[in-house]
């Protein structure tokens, strides 16, 4: 395993400003100290997406707005995030990034960080104090984190206080021989990984090594495109990361590119042999090795939305969203997949072609689930039971909107206060509202009415 030089240079606020090229607002180069927390309110921040130059929804960028508990719950509250005088926005606060940002929270919701996605600021790091309404403010450093994780990095709050970014790259097909006679030999993958102190605003590790596929898995045909959602499990020494596995058939029947010569080789997923899991030791980030699991082939990597999650009972709950129906569970005693634990939803619900666009565990095994069914327009809600493996559908009246399904293949995050679920509901370009989730008494009520424009949506609240 190859180890990056922020290791060593991370040992001075100096250091971090002259090596990872990030700013200061003090005149000193040390941390600004967070100001004191005057109004304890706690804040939910609701985020949205708008549409790039082009019109593509929901890739322009990412406006937030916080409000509190009373007013998510009052159907007469409006909130218009997308609202404009003539080029300008008028409400909210446009979080820095070229395309969707990555949000994320403290889990008392007093702080947003993000990751600036793609364009010449790409892979920056802000931090946010969150103050109400509009009123976001930028606070300690603004990290590079580009020179590790690429300006594209998928990163999430592994754990409260601690970031983790990863990003893996396939190289090119290996082979041997001539036309029409070649061999596959293998494609490497090249995985790189930053832990971020999200409290003090600095890379504290990095690590560059080859997915560590057995030479067995690399000659099956077995490489990785593409990692993501890490979680640091109950006891702070392990980082699960989910993969996008990838198979293709080495003794199948080889194609020749008319153009380069290039060979290429039959898609195989059908015989992945399960759902993949990249292990490091944290926080040394050494030791990297795969645990699968032979319940489900569906990936487990997400796209915007974390998948995994460490429970009240210690272990961590991991679904195969955002095409799957499952939820596994890697155990807390032997850190592998509980190979007699199986959660999926379509059992749960009675019903088929169920996908897990997003989910959120809230506190002794229950969670909420947002949804789509293949094949039907809309998107649905859910109450899990991962004790028992049951599943209550919570109904929304615009729940058969062809909208949703825009809006749930982007959703971020499910926000979560005490026993209550926060979800900012709207298909794209439509207006809607926030539909709050009582967990232990399994009600789903509409609060305050969100205001779109076309191209937008909400994506998240934390």
């Amino acid at each position: 395993m190859k180890k990056n030089l922020f290791k060593s240079v991370l040992l001075s606020t100096a250091a971090i400003t002259s090596i990872l090229l990030g700013s200061c607002s003090s005149d000193d180069n040390s941390e600004p100290t967070t100001p004191p927390v005057e109004n304890e309110t706690r804040w939910i921040s609701l985020t949205g997406s708008f549409p790039d130059e082009g019109g593509t929804a929901g890739n322009g960028g990412t406006r937030a707005y916080a409000i509190t508990e009373e007013n998510a719950a009052n159907t007469n509250y409006v909130v218009e995030l997308f609202k404009m005088n003539g080029q300008t926005y008028v409400n909210g606060f446009g979080l820095k990034s070229e395309r969707t940002a990555r949000v994320q929270a403290s889990a008392d919701g007093k702080f947003l960080y993000n990751i600036q996605y793609t364009g010449t600021e790409g892979g920056t790091f802000n931090k946010y104090a969150v103050n109400g309404e509009g009123n976001y403010e930028e606070v300690g450093f603004e990290l590079n984190t580009a020179t590790i994780l690429g300006t594209a990095p998928r990163w999430v709050k592994a754990a409260e206080g601690i970031g983790v970014g990863v990003y893996a790259s396939a190289g090119d097909i290996e082979y041997e021989g001539t036309a029409p006679n070649f061999v596959f030999k293998k494609r490497e993958s090249e995985i790189k990984i930053a832990i971020i102190n999200l409290d003090n605003t600095s890379i504290t590790n990095t690590a560059v090594f080859n997915f560590p596929f057995t030479d067995a898995e690399k000659a099956a045909g077995y490489s990785v495109g593409r990692i993501d959602v890490p979680v640091l499990n109950a006891a702070k020494d392990r980082i699960y990361i989910g993969c996008n596995v990838s198979k293709i058939d080495p003794s199948g029947k080889i194609t020749i590119n008319a153009t380069s010569g290039l060979p290429s080789w039959p898609n195989d997923a059908a015989n992945i042999d399960g759902t993949k899991t990249l292990v490091v030791d944290y926080p040394s980030l050494k030791n990297p090795r795969v645990m699968t699991s032979t319940l489900t082939k569906t990936n487990n990597h997400g796209y915007r939305t974390m998948t995994q999650y460490v429970g009240t009972d210690g272990h961590v709950y991991q679904a195969t969203a955002t095409s799957g129906a499952d939820i596994l569970r890697i155990s807390k005693a032997n850190y592998n997949y509980d190979a007699g634990y199986h959660f999926n939803l379509n059992t749960a619900l009675e019903i088929t072609g169920a996908q897990i666009r997003a989910w959120k565990y809230v506190k002794d095994g229950l969670g909420v689930v947002l949804y789509t069914i293949s094949g039907t327009p809309g998107g649905y809600v859910a109450l899990i039971n991962l004790n028992d493996k049951t599943a209550t559908k919570l109904t929304t009246e615009i729940e058969t909107d062809a909208g949703l399904n825009t809006t749930l293949g982007q959703y971020q995050n499910i926000g979560v206060v005490g026993d209550k679920v926060y979800l900012p509901l709207t298909p794209a370009g439509k207006d809607g509202n926030i539909y709050i989730v009582d967990v232990k008494a399994k009600t789903i009520t509409k609060g305050a009415q969100l205001k779109t424009a076309t191209g937008s949506f909400y994506l998240g609240a934390y």
